[in-house]
């Protein structure tokens, strides 16, 4: 029986561990949460709609997007467009979660799917960073997870309350805290040289997309490509070797 107690207890240092790993990115969420939420306000949502998008959602890039199509009469709302935007901001997530996989048995993967709800960009980038030094955990993943869900969903609110008193956040730079925050996630990740023309294909072709074709889909097109010349590396590396 100590067995189950034990692991148990490995669980919830684990997600304890994930929890305080994402306490400096949380910081950066809190920024951006709280500019959301006064952009909210004046888009013209409710505190409840505030509530609802956000721990129903709980998707940043997809909320801002949706923000720029909310209309206050429901009648007139988009939805159609709505869904579809953050359908394509959300893309990314398909490449994301994947890298995750090893960390689920093949007999879980319905609990694992459930789990993809807190996966965030911060918490993905914690754990696929711990798992390079071979740690990372489901438990660690959802610590994190729980971490940036508790700050985006406070501040938000917060955010709503200072709505009428800061009435445009750029004039304070806070609209540049999303842009901070995946900027050191960034260099959390860097390896060294070899990160580089992965790293500079996907700039590139994000660039090219961004420029020939609307909405977010240089996203989907920079991940794709630069994973695809960072496989091209790992497999000529690997041949090299043997």
């Amino acid at each position: 029986m100590p067995q189950p107690s034990a692991l148990s207890s490995a669980t919830i240092d684990q997600f304890l561990a994930g929890a305080r790993a994402c306490i400096p990115v949380a910081v950066s969420v809190a920024a951006y949460g709280m500019v959301w939420g006064m952009l909210a306000r004046t888009a013209g949502l409710s505190l409840l709609e505030v509530m609802m998008m956000s721990g129903l959602v709980f998707a940043g890039s997809a909320q801002f997007v949706a923000l720029d199509l909310w209309t206050a009469t429901p009648s007139s709302l988009p939805v159609g467009p709505l869904v579809l935007a953050a359908l394509i901001v959300n893309l990314r997530y398909l490449l994301l979660t994947a890298t995750l996989r090893p960390l689920y048995p093949s007999s879980n993967l319905g609990r694992g799917a459930l789990s993809m709800y807190l996966v965030t960009d911060e918490n993905w980038a914690m754990t696929v960073a711990a798992m390079a030094h071979g740690g990372g955990s489901v438990a660690f993943l959802m610590g994190g997870g729980v971490m940036a869900w508790l700050s985006w969903m406070t501040t938000n609110v917060t955010g709503y309350g200072l709505g009428s008193a800061i009435d445009d956040p750029s004039r304070w730079g806070l609209d540049f805290a999303f842009t901070a925050t995946f900027l050191a996630l960034l260099l959390g990740m860097w390896r060294g040289k070899a990160d580089l023309l992965p790293w500079l294909v996907a700039a590139l072709v994000a660039i090219a997309t961004a420029g020939s074709l609307e909405g977010s889909w240089h996203i989907l097109a920079g991940g794709l490509t630069g994973s695809f010349a960072g496989a091209i590396l790992e497999v000529r590396k690997h041949a090299d070797q043997s």
